[in-house]
């Protein structure tokens, strides 16, 4: 029949589809082999299928046996066959080989990793050596006579084979995988027994030969296999034998360096590029100065690499290797033992000013054509920064003084067209991109730098703070930022050495004496900054950055009480307002993202206030005076005639300041003086603005009480006697209902809308119910008791968004899963009345939520259903041991626990559902979370038995009988000593119990004779 089908087929397509269909056996291989050998101008993508199919077959029966002979191995006898015949049949034969030994190498994932490496292993003992033999001397053969390359086939047929040599080079030798990414360094871990193979002269002069035969599209594959004979692992020869091959490379490199005009292409010139770095990746400074050719090939690469940083957009991306390799050269220099001149403290300094003078030249170009700016890619700048400073120490003080003396040129030019009435011009952009530079070389290059161009760097921040705010450059700005953070972190601190070098040069020329002035310099940057580059949100999120929490965290005490009496800090902790700081206003020309720097703002300057302000209210009430202001005024608006948009802009602006100055109370009594201000009068008010307001503040009101509620450092301790706590839970249950109904009435949205519009908000309110349910600041009782009905309000809303999101949308987005799941463990844990109080389709929906959620990869999610279902069983096994106990002790299960009850038989599926999940994750998948998945496991096993057992049977019989017994012992195994409770000493002797067949059961799922593994799932 398949024979049939082929035959029958007259189009390509036919063919190719039947193809991807064939079965791996002999019979199938063999006519597939005679197949192309007798249709060989088929289509080269029906070839190729077909050919795929024969390496596939091939690797599956590597180790098949018939008659004492490995008979899927005779695949290169058979190729043999085509290399006989026409070119066709020549270049159908090479591709052959050359995709068996791409799938011989390529790792199926869906396999045993151990199988692969076998296989892969067998391949390069019995097999692959003579391919690359093979390959060469079809090499050597067509470079002996004649090549027409204007013939197609010919070209293709050197092409492939060119491409069969790469594939032998590229051949994961002994299992490292090694990363792809990190080319530069990449080891050729060639087996022992090609060492003949390297050791002759014939073998690089056949590659050398080639590349100045071929055209550039074959000739950079020529350059590619010497990539990889230059990266080849240098035990593999003795030490006299490495300086021969050496030797042969670098006679290599001097030919092409003599003949350079294949190095025009650039596809060449990148691999060129890539075999220099191999060069010094795999041999040492010290045995490359020992070959007699070094002075001069040393000369060549120098003159090579400034032409090439001169003529920097030919091919950008290829000047990371030659960077590469003279940083990995200077950096050898210290250890070269050799008496033999290395040569490079002539030639780096020229490599040095070749490429600050190139980047200079560039920036003229780059602004006046509208190019791309290199500079705007910061990992790339800063990747070649780094090796080019490594290249300049070779002569420090050469680099230096030409710094020096560029920057101080550029800056001098800069300072007159400044002062100049022509205002921003071409000039201007191009001192600018110069400056920007030389920033960028002053971070990056060190110490000796930073003493010399101390003085420069500062009295350019000081220029370019008097032209604010008319002129003003983002990337420079950002610079400077930069360059004060790696100062402030080297040199501004409690451990300063006060007789650094860096100290007694700034108080030479700048008068600064000591870290007090340095942060005092700071400070003064940071407030220039807020004030006039409000509008530039990247400069205003880099410069919070130096107040931010995380900065103010790693900054001790000690400096915190010197920030604190700096006049910039007592400015801004009292003028924090829209007059002195443009970005705290609610103009239309700033976007609702950049308030978010707003959180940070009054994050920092709170805890900043918090250093001296211990129990007094009144500088807290002068501190909170802007807000106050600002919370008349919305509501003097409310009360008239309002522009919506302005309410709602000044809305998000206080809910994210409230929000910063929260986060950063962490202590019960600074909180405290944050509660008072707030009740009652604005927390009345808040409700009201939400209720008649627009969408984003009530969202952004909703995370300030979210952040509010956060119990972190015990803040949320009221006194025994205040209802503060209460209070609190109160205003969130109002907010949290206001704002879900407000949701609820939104109706259907769109897809790309549902996430913004209802999805985002609905996170928000389950991550601020559960900081109030968690607290432990209120006793939820007492609503109950004097028959307030907050709580079951927030609750119930909580229940309405539940059943206006889909089960995929909770576990879609991935924010929403992360508060909704803790929630529900929270209401699980403490509120199970709630619960199994539920009416049967919620309580379905939050049962199937559970079951969905524990097969997610997110740890966080599965291990909060893990919890969740265990104290829904818990507590369902409760109330069937007091049902047990009732003719004992007359005792009647609750009405609660009858509808659970109740709920579970008429729907048995759902648990045995959960069981059936958590066994699979532990026996067939990587389980993160073993503790958490065996605390709700011993509970459903111990509610149904019977189904555990069906379970454990099926998982059983689906393996091959001398496996059988094993599982079974393992199962043995796992409820041995476990008994019929959920004590805490039952709990942690089954934990240890599974982790033990977890392991068991692993093992001889391994075993001989394996098959695919089965599902548990037995309710499908």
């Amino acid at each position: 029949m398949l024979h049939f089908l082929i035959d029958l087929g007259s189009l390509s397509f036919s063919v190719w589809s039947v193809s991807t269909c064939l079965s791996s056996v002999m019979l199938i291989r063999n006519y597939i082999l005679n197949y192309v050998a007798s249709q060989p101008k088929l289509a080269p993508f029906v070839i190729q299928a077909l050919i795929q199919v024969i390496a596939k077959i091939t690797k599956l029966g590597w180790f098949e046996v018939q008659k004492d002979q490995f008979i899927f191995r005779e695949i290169i006898a058979d190729v043999k066959k085509f290399l006989q015949g026409t070119v066709e049949h020549c270049i159908i034969g090479v591709i052959i080989l050359s995709e068996l030994t791409q799938e011989m190498n390529l790792v199926d994932y869906s396999r045993p990793s151990a199988k692969h490496r076998k296989i892969a292993t067998s391949f390069r003992d019995t097999s692959l050596k003579d391919i690359l033999v093979l390959a060469c001397s079809l090499l050597k053969e067509m470079l002996a006579k004649p090549l027409n390359l204007q013939d197609q086939d010919q070209q293709n047929l050197v092409m492939q084979v060119l491409k069969l040599v790469l594939n032998c080079l590229y051949f994961d030798f002994i299992g490292s995988s090694a990363d792809e990414s990190a080319d530069d360094l990449c080891t050729v871990q060639i087996p022992t027994t090609w060492r003949t193979i390297f050791l002759e002269p014939e073998t690089l002069d056949l590659f050398f030969n080639l590349y100045h035969s071929l055209p550039p599209l074959l000739s950079q594959l020529a350059l590619s296999c010497l990539v990889q004979f230059a990266s080849t692992r240098r035990s593999l020869f003795s030490s006299p034998e490495r300086a021969k091959y050496l030797g042969n490379l670098i006679k290599g490199v001097k030919r092409i360096l003599e003949n350079p005009q294949g190095l025009s292409d650039p596809g060449n010139y990148h691999e060129f590029c890539r075999f220099l770095a191999r060069l010094k990746t795999n041999y040492q400074l010290g045995e490359l100065v020992m070959v007699k050719e070094y002075p001069e090939v040393i000369r060549l690469i120098a003159n090579f690499t400034i032409t090439s940083l001169q003529h920097w957009e030919f091919a950008p991306n290829s000047v990371h290797y030659l960077l590469t390799l003279w940083q990995r050269m200077v950096a050898s220099v210290p250890f070269v033992k050799s008496t033999e001149p290395h040569l490079l403290d002539t030639y780096a300094p020229e490599i040095t000013k070749a490429f600050i003078t190139s980047r200079l030249e560039s920036v003229a170009i780059v602004v006046r054509d509208n190019l791309d700016d290199p500079l705007d890619d910061p990992a790339t700048v800063f990747q070649q920064l780094e090796q080019l400073c490594t290249v300049s120490r070779c002569e420090y003080e050469t680099t230096c003084t030409l710094l020096v003396q560029l920057f101080d040129q550029n800056a001098q030019n800069y300072q007159k067209l400044l002062h100049s009435a022509s205002g921003m011009t071409v000039d201007m952009a191009i001192q600018e991109g110069h400056l920007l530079l030389f920033l960028w070389l002053v971070i990056m290059n060190g110490t000796l730098i930073f003493l010399k161009m101390l003085f420069l760097v500062f009295q350019l921040i000081s220029l370019m703070d008097t032209g604010l705010p008319q002129c003003c450059n983002e990337k420079i700005e950002l610079a400077i930022l930069w360059f004060l953070d790696q100062f402030r972190k080297t040199y501004v601190g409690d451990q300063l050495q006060r007789t650094s070098k860096v100290y007694a040069r700034m108080s030479e020329v700048l008068g600064i004496t000591d870290d007090n002035h340095v942060l005092e310099t700071f400070m003064t940057k940071i407030v220039t900054n807020l004030k006039y580059w409000g509008r530039r949100e990247a400069v205003i999120s880099r410069t919070l950055q130096y107040i931010s929490p995380d900065s103010l965290t790693s900054i001790t005490y000690i400096l915190l009480k010197k920030l604190v009496k700096i006049d910039a800090v007592k400015f801004m902790l009292k003028n924090h307002t829209s007059e002195h700081f443009p970005f705290l206003g609610i103009s239309d020309s700033y976007s609702l993202s950049d308030f978010r720097c707003r959180t940070t703002f009054y994050t920092a300057l709170t805890r900043l206030l918090m250093v001296e302000l211990g129990e007094d209210e009144d500088e807290f009430e002068n501190f909170m005076l802007p807000l106050t202001v600002s919370f008349e005024t919305v509501l003097q608006i409310f009360n008239n005639s309002f522009k919506q948009e302005d309410v709602k802009r000044m809305l998000i602006g206080l809910a994210r300041d409230l929000r910063g100055i929260a986060f950063a109370l962490n202590t019960k009594t600074s909180y405290t003086m944050l509660f008072d201000w707030m009740y009652p009068y604005y927390t009345v008010t808040i409700p009201a603005l939400c209720t008649e307001g627009c969408q984003a503040p009530r969202f952004r009101l909703i995370v300030w009480h979210s952040r509010e509620e956060e119990t972190k450092s015990q803040r949320l301790n009221f006194d025994v006697s205040s209802p503060n706590g209460i209070l609190l839970f109160r205003e969130a249950s109002k907010m949290i209902c206001t704002y879900g109904n407000q949701i609820l009435s939104l109706g259907s949205l769109s897809k790309d809308q549902i996430y913004p519009m209802k999805l985002k908000g609905i996170s928000i309110c389950y991550s601020a119910l559960k900081s109030a349910l968690c607290g432990n600041y209120v006793s939820f009782g007492v609503f109950k008791l004097y028959g307030d009905n907050h709580f079951d309000n927030v609750l119930q809303a909580f229940v309405k968004m539940l059943l206006s999101v889909s089960h995929s949308d909770l576990l879609q987005y991935r924010k929403l899963s992360q508060s909704y799941y803790p929630l529900l463990e929270c209401l699980t844990q403490d509120h199970m009345s709630f619960v199994t109080n539920l009416e049967p389709p919620v309580l379905l929906y939050v049962l199937t939520s559970i079951s969905e959620g524990l097969t997610t990869l997110d740890t966080v999610v599965a291990s909060s259903c893990c919890a969740s279902l265990d104290y829904i069983v818990t507590c369902l096994l409760k109330y069937i041991a007091k049902e047990g106990k009732k003719p004992l002790r007359c005792r009647e299960a609750t009405q609660a626990g009858q509808r659970l009850l109740h709920f579970m038989q008429q729907n048995p599926d759902v648990l045995q559902q959960m069981m059936s999940v958590l066994m699979n994750t532990i026996v067939f998948e990587d389980c993160r979370n073993q503790w958490s998945v065996s605390r709700p496991l011993l509970g459903l096993i111990l509610l149904n038995e019977k189904y555990f057992s069906e379970l454990r049977a099926s998982l059983i019989n689906s393996q091959p009988l001398p496996r059988q017994e094993l599982l079974a012992q393992c199962f043995r195994n796992l409820m041995e000593g476990v008994e019929q409770n959920l004590s805490v000493k039952n709990r942690d002797r089954f934990t240890q119990n599974l982790s033990v067949f977890r392991r068991d059961v692993a093992e001889a799922l391994r075993s001989d004779g394996s098959t695919e593994p089965c599902s548990l799932d037995m309710m499908s």
